[in-house]
């Protein structure tokens, strides 16, 4: 009787990237041809798995008034946010360079909220001229701010409360966003005297509220909590004369990294819709900022290994990527898939601990992963479209990796890797005695 052959490894992401004839591909192309071609680390990302998590959201609004705004922070290479743009998508930014890049990208300004606790007044005079749709306001300061700035300009700026209901998002403390003790928005308890007071000022115009309370968010129970909070203050707020002309319900859909079940975002926002409808507010116009959950699953990072490195305690498996180009492991202790891009039987797998070059105790891509492999051999980190290359950085003078997007069978080079003379670049060479 044939052995039977074991079952291929598993990343996040199917069936945008699967294993075929004993290799991973993405979509219609191998793997490991774009790592040749390109070199490593490399991000490779799915346009049909992007395509797919903006569907399902468009499913579960269908026939509701409602504005999707990516959450470009997430990953903000501009051609990722073209494939946004044309999937119907607005932007939700939080600085004067992600408004740069989503203008750039080809976005109408209306269809741009502008969140953050620190917004400039050089950042806030460009929003308005060139008429972005609303600013969500984190506090009665920046209420006063903005007020200032537009009645410089002559305008009225349209203006958002970003409320904070103190709902427990049960997620990590670094991505939770909607307690008491968190930076984010204006408490619940102040959001009626704040709205008064963005009422009375000249340069601005109410026209929502905003809440958000966290990221990677995997069940429903914390989104309906904040729904009701928000509600009852929408209701105080409109019998004290302010109409609210949307909500904005904010992002933070989970995704699965290691076994996580998040709820599909159709079935969430039926559930959503639902609760609306009840308490009489279904007609609202709606604003959704998903980030992670459009295009997390949509990429992986390629890296290859360079040494393997057996200890007494650990063994260590040298990989070419490193803390800069996959930073969540290193300031979350996230947990991201890694699978060989063409399992081998010949090599005994061990367990080993996932590391990059960079000269850090931090600089671990995984723990303690049973793996095949030896230098020269490709891995894929699953789960890397989010919050990887948009929180990637220069340490140790590292360039910043290629990023290719694949569509069928045809791939593009979105982003050619860094040299070090790309890294230099902005600098002087001393001229003081």
């Amino acid at each position: 009787m044939p052995r039977a052959e074991p079952p291929p490894p598993y990343l996040p992401g199917a069936p945008h990237f699967a294993y075929c004839d004993g290799e991973l591909w993405v979509e219609g192309l191998r793997v490991a041809d774009l790592a040749r071609e390109h070199g490593t680390p490399l991000f490779v990302y799915s346009v049909a798995a992007m395509r797919a998590a903006v569907a399902a959201y468009q499913r579960g609004l269908q026939g509701r008034d409602a504005l999707i705004c990516y959450a470009m922070k997430a990953n903000s290479t501009l051609a990722i946010l073209e494939v946004f743009a044309r999937a119907g998508c607005g932007f939700d930014i939080v600085s004067g360079g992600e408004l740069e890049r989503a203008l750039r990208a080809g976005a109408a300004p209306e269809r741009i909220v502008f969140s953050g606790v620190g917004k400039t007044r050089a950042e806030m005079r460009r929003a308005l001229q060139v008429g972005i749709g609303c600013f969500n306001v984190e506090s009665r300061a920046e209420l006063d701010v903005l007020d200032a700035v537009a009645r410089e300009l002559g305008v009225r700026a349209p203006v958002s409360l970003r409320v904070n209901p103190d709902v427990d998002a049960q997620t990590h403390p670094y991505i939770s966003t909607g307690l008491k003790g968190n930076k984010f928005g204006i408490a619940h308890d102040e959001a009626l005297d704040a709205y008064r007071h963005a009422a009375s000022l000249s340069g601005l115009s109410v026209v929502g509220i905003d809440c958000h309370i966290g990221s990677q968010i995997t069940s429903i129970g914390p989104y309906l909590d904040a729904l009701d909070r928000v509600l009852d203050l929408v209701e105080a707020i409109e019998a004290a004369g302010i109409p609210l002309h949307h909500l904005d319900l904010g992002g933070g859909l989970g995704i699965e990294y290691h076994g996580e079940q998040p709820p599909a975002a159709d079935a969430l926002w039926q559930a959503m819709l639902a609760r609306l409808d009840a308490r009489g507010h279904g007609r609202r116009r709606l604003l959704l900022e998903p980030g992670r959950s459009l295009v997390g699953n949509a990429g992986i990072c390629v890296t290859q290994v360079l040494y393997t490195k057996p200890g007494a305690a650990k063994n260590f498996l040298i990989v070419d990527a490193a803390m800069n180009d996959l930073p969540r492991p290193a300031m979350y202790e996230a947990w991201h898939a890694i699978a060989p891009v063409r399992p081998r039987a010949d090599v005994p797998a061990r367990t080993w601990d996932v590391v990059g070059p960079v000269c850090e105790s931090g600089d671990w891509l995984g723990r303690d992963r049973e793996l095949a492999a030896q230098p020269g051999d490709l891995l894929a980190v699953g789960s890397a479209g989010a919050y990887c290359m948009s929180m990637a950085s220069h340490y140790n003078t590292r360039g910043k990796a290629a990023e290719v997007l694949v569509s069928g069978a045809r791939a593009q080079l979105i982003r050619a890797r860094e040299t070090v003379a790309d890294l230099w670049r902005q600098e002087r060479a001393l001229a003081l005695d």
